[in-house]
């Protein structure tokens, strides 16, 4: 293990509620616990729970497991075994054995089973999903180089994505083949993917009330005016979907560089809205 390694780790633990998760999973053992079980047992809410489950698992302390519709959470012992050696290593001058034989506490490792890829699911809502969204989700899907999956839909969705919008991701390097402008309602449904941050890319999503995606996403507002009002000529279209992307493209860099592991939710609540409030564009529309 990496000094950088165990410094996540630390920090993933430097959390009262996460260090009771990571003990009620240890005396579970290897099958581990639902998520929904690790909840009513420390009698925490359920959003909270999936937040702190997450951020374990991001450290790589604990793995998740589907089996059938439900996924459980269990203890890496291995994940363990390599923190205290990493702390022993030097032990009395390189001779960890006189510190006691700490990692022979641990119980055997078992064997890891295949797990759900430790990621943040995070959809991106505006009205048409033709423009702002779409490039959200493009961006996302590039800069989080697989530590995010990135989604987009819209309240009332266009036919097809504004033109321009795929014409301007394809010039900075963007796969477009799969983008396509979609209603918010496949993201409500009992077998939508869970999501971790909703972030709206309009004021009040013209006055649409926000879908229901439950209680367990950090939400957040990234104002951003809407090329589809825009009645400029070509030429200044072109520049606003460049300045467009530009904007989001500064705030996803951000947001993908804050502290997960040491962030509470409401602190990361703070923080997506402290970058929705800034970083602007430059021009106007």
């Amino acid at each position: 293990m990496e000094a950088t390694d165990a410094a996540q780790v630390f920090a993933a633990l430097s959390q009262e509620t996460r260090l009771a998760v990571l003990r009620l999973l240890l005396a579970a053992g290897p099958n581990g616990l639902p998520a929904g079980e690790v909840a009513e047992r420390l009698g925490i809410p359920a959003s909270t729970t999936s937040f702190h489950l997450g951020a374990l698992e991001r450290a790589g302390l604990t793995q998740s497991t589907r089996q059938s519709r439900q996924i459980r959470h269990a203890v890496r012992i291995a994940a363990l075994r390599e923190l205290l050696a990493f702390l022993t290593e030097t032990c009395c001058s390189g001779r960890p054995e006189l510190c006691g034989g700490l990692g022979d506490l641990l119980p055997t490792a078992p064997e890891e089973r295949d797990t759900m890829t430790p990621a943040f699911n995070v959809l991106f809502l505006c009205t048409k999903n033709s423009a702002r969204s779409i490039m959200a989700e493009a961006i996302l899907e590039k800069v989080g180089a697989g530590r995010f999956r990135a989604y987009s839909a819209g309240a009332d969705p266009a036919p097809q994505p504004l033109e321009g919008v795929l014409s301007v991701l394809e010039r900075f390097g963007h796969d477009v083949s799969k983008l396509h402008s979609k209603s918010w309602d496949r993201f409500c449904g009992p077998d939508a993917p869970q999501m971790d941050f909703v972030i709206a890319l309009c004021d009040v999503l013209d006055n649409q009330v926000c879908p229901d995606l439950g209680d367990m996403a950090v939400t957040g507002t990234w104002p951003l005016p809407d090329p589809n009002e825009f009645r400029g000529n070509e030429v200044e279209r072109a520049l606003l979907l460049s300045e467009l992307y530009g904007s989001l493209k500064r705030r996803i860099e951000i947001f993908v560089s804050l502290p997960f592991a040491s962030l509470d939710r409401m602190a990361l609540k703070a923080r997506l809205d402290e970058l929705g409030g800034t970083l602007a564009l430059t021009g106007g529309r």
